[in-house]
């Protein structure tokens, strides 16, 4: 039997993990999001048949990071080089597939487009730019303005003039640009990690070779890879001996997606921590602040996209949004309704401002018992808080706090749940990031079943445990 952190027992998570990805791509070629006009009915045979090995590949990807847990936490850890080589391993298969698990990216092409072509974004949504790549968004978010702020605006603009009217290459540049982002929360991990107590090895396999982060940083090509990246660096650079940079960088972040802003907290508890004499987290706060105001100022205006972007941070969500509140105003809308009552109609909105204020109340908590956390710890937490009980949660929304408790948070319950959470939510989305029906449900469970019993045949005939539960990796000795 293979003891854990043995190398044959690293090369076959390894290869366990290639085989997952690669089924998920091969897969999300015929059942991914694909573009309009090349999706195939949810019921032809391909579909089918892709949506089957999808999730039997998610099975095995799933599996294998969790077996690769247990050389984390064995007497020989595996080493960076060895996480990360599995993390490119594990990838490859998809960085060359469709986009897969949303289709958000032909959004992000759109945006960049109206940049390009002048068009307000924080006015309009893609059906002012028209044509064939604004078909490509849902129709949903057709006449939605984006919330995102300059900087990630800047690079979509970027792929988007340079793809042209291809919009194979617009995917391929956007996934670069997530590739990037993940290149940089890997450095930023390792790096955090070292200065902690956080063995680098069991950071890596939680916020790095997550199935979340796999499936919907890099076969989606979210912009929370480019903003979680800048938010790591800028954490590097505020524990070290330059916050300044810190403070620009985490005001980057911010302005790829608002959560970020969370982390500029930190950076003033780093600076204040540099400093001396009286009122030394007044002079912390403001000069993160004076930077933070400085740093947008000069964004907002070479970019040219103007602050529009404040305002639309209150953009609509889908009011079928799976989010804590938005299924607890639903459910009292419905008994309000039977109740005969006229308050039905405001019972979502009652309920997500209760989310917005105990969000704002988790995270107050979180700060003033910091002194028993590290300010990454603590901003891990609070990115949680906000993910959960705000007003609309997507599966990857819990890499925003996941990967900062990946550096700093001790073995214990915090690491133990968001692990958990990864291996369930890895499953909740269909390649094409649509909704299930009950055809589509099936198949998935059954890819997934036939993944089990694969895996079970598997450990029966190597005498080889190779589908432990999901556990946190400890602190290696």
């Amino acid at each position: 039997m293979l003891t854990p952190g043995d190398e044959s027992h690293i090369r076959k998570c390894r290869l366990l993990g290639l085989t997952g990805s690669a089924a998920v791509a091969a897969g999300g070629a015929v059942a991914g999001a694909l573009p309009v006009g090349e999706a195939l009915a949810p019921s032809s045979g391909a579909a089918a048949a892709g949506l089957f090995g999808a999730y039997f590949g998610l099975v095995l990807l799933v599996a294998a990071w969790a077996w690769l847990g247990r050389a984390v936490r064995g007497p020989r850890p595996p080493g960076t080089r060895s996480m990360v080589l599995t993390l490119v391993v594990w990838a490859a298969p998809l960085v060359a597939a469709p986009p897969l698990f949303s289709r958000d990216v032909y959004s992000y092409l759109a945006q960049g487009a109206m940049v390009d072509a002048r068009i307000d974004v924080y006015a309009h949504g893609p059906d002012r730019l028209g044509g064939p790549l604004a078909a490509q968004v849902a129709p949903l978010w057709q006449d939605t303005p984006t919330p995102y702020g300059p900087v990630f605006l800047s690079f979509a603009s970027l792929i988007a003039r340079a793809s042209g009217a291809e919009l194979s290459a617009g995917v391929l540049g956007m996934r670069l640009v997530a590739l990037c982002g993940v290149g940089l929360m890997v450095l930023s991990l390792v790096l955090l990690a070292r200065h902690g107590s956080t063995a680098p090895g069991a950071a890596l396999w939680l916020g790095a070779l997550n199935p979340l982060l796999l499936l919907h940083l890099v076969a989606g090509a979210h912009n929370d890879a480019v903003m979680l990246g800048l938010l790591g660096v800028a954490l590097v650079a505020a524990r070290g001996r330059f916050p300044v940079l810190g403070a620009v960088l985490m005001t980057l972040a911010a302005l790829v997606k608002a959560p970020a802003a969370l982390g500029l907290l930190a950076v003033a508890v780093f600076w204040a921590g540099g400093l001396s004499g009286r009122y030394r987290w007044l002079r912390a706060v403001c000069a993160v602040t004076a930077a933070a105001l400085t740093t947008t100022a000069v964004v907002t205006a070479v970019t040219g996209t103007g602050y529009g972007w404040i305002g639309a941070l209150n953009t609509p969500v889908s009011r079928h949004n799976w989010a804590l509140t938005s299924l607890l105003g639903r459910m009292t809308a419905s008994v309000l309704r039977g109740a005969g009552s006229d308050l039905a109609p405001f019972a979502l909105d009652a309920w997500r401002a209760v989310g917005l204020a105990a969000t704002a109340v988790a995270v107050l908590l979180v700060w003033l018992r910091r002194p028993r956390h590290s300010p990454v710890y603590a901003l891990g937490l609070s990115l949680i808080a906000v993910a959960v009980l705000g007003p609309a949660i997507r599966p990857w929304y819990v890499l925003w706090g996941l990967f900062p408790l990946a550096a700093a948070a001790p073995p214990g319950p915090a690491r133990r749940v968001v692990a958990v959470a990864s291996g369930v939510l890895a499953l909740a989305q269909l390649p094409s990031g649509l909704a299930a029906d009950g055809l589509q449900l099936t198949l998935a469970v059954c890819g997934g079943l036939f993944a089990v019993v694969v895996l079970w045949w598997a450990r029966e005939m190597s005498g080889t445990e190779m589908t432990p539960a999901v556990r946190e990796p400890g602190r290696a000795v």
